[in-house]
């Protein structure tokens, strides 16, 4: 029987990435800065979560960034979905058993801070893992005991910062804490968070990071602003307004990108 990453090395016909981009809620349409597109619905990948949040396309996509092969991964799977912190668990060992060695990680998220309004993008330089789940519950090996201490890659966050300058692109730096979802949070978690030291808050990211710091793989992440947290405008939040703020932000984190990617050829 063929494994995921047998079906992915026929599909891909000889490309072999070693950059994958998880793209969050709204972004991907930066799937149409890649160059001589190879498109994989995740239906047709053995193992692969189906998402079911409306704005997630769950398709691979890969190709070219100007002479940098890169693959990118439009939509994940949710803990808030089916109550799964591995959910993401079968793509990312795909990615590592092609061969990818890096891993950008993309969501949308809201602002704790006035001063980084909807539309604006944030690298992320820690996390705060509120939701508690965690994706390595039940792993029998103690590489379970998986240390988080540059979670973040150096490197990769040093590309992101250099190309944030040179595209004049407002990046942004902060601590993004990780909710369960699905409904948004309440004014007094938010007050409870900016005092426990988060920049951004958001329903994703954080089992990815765990699972690919476990599969050995380099990570850096970015928030695109989509809204204010709950309390500081007055206004209910709304899925609706991620989806319609994520591609303001989203050009902007695609433009950093793309200059990050072609300086990684």
């Amino acid at each position: 029987m063929s494994t995921v990453t047998d079906v992915l090395i026929d599909r891909l016909r000889g490309r072999m990435p070693r950059l994958a981009i998880v793209l969050g809620s709204g972004l991907g349409g930066l799937v149409d800065t890649i160059d001589d597109p190879v498109r994989i619905a995740y239906a047709d990948l053995p193992g692969f979560p189906e998402s079911g949040v409306s704005g997630h396309a769950g398709e691979v996509v890969a190709g070219h960034v100007g002479s940098t092969p890169v693959m990118m991964l439009s939509g994940r799977v949710h803990y808030y979905e089916h109550g799964k912190a591995d959910a993401m668990r079968v793509p990312l060992e795909a990615l590592q058993g092609i061969g990818v060695t890096h891993l950008i990680l993309t969501n949308s998220a809201g602002s704790l801070r006035e001063a980084m309004p909807p539309g604006s993008v944030m690298r992320i330089t820690d996390h705060i893992n509120f939701a508690g789940a965690n994706p390595l519950f039940g792993e029998p090996s103690d590489r379970r005991f998986v240390g988080m201490t540059n979670a973040y890659d150096p490197d990769l966050s040093a590309r992101l910062t250099a190309a944030a300058e040179a595209t004049g692109t407002d990046l942004h730096e902060g601590v993004y804490m990780w909710f369960s979802g699905p409904s948004f949070e309440t004014p007094a978690e938010i007050r409870m968070a900016r005092t426990l030291g988060a920049d951004a808050v958001g329903m994703s990211t954080v089992p990815e990071v765990i699972l690919a710091r476990f599969l050995g793989l380099k990570v850096a992440a970015a928030s695109v602003i989509t809204n204010f947290a709950a309390g500081m405008t007055g206004g209910e939040l709304s899925h609706q307004e991620t989806k319609d703020m994520a591609p303001v932000g989203g050009k902007r984190l695609a433009a950093l990108l793309n200059r990050m990617i072609g300086d990684m050829a």
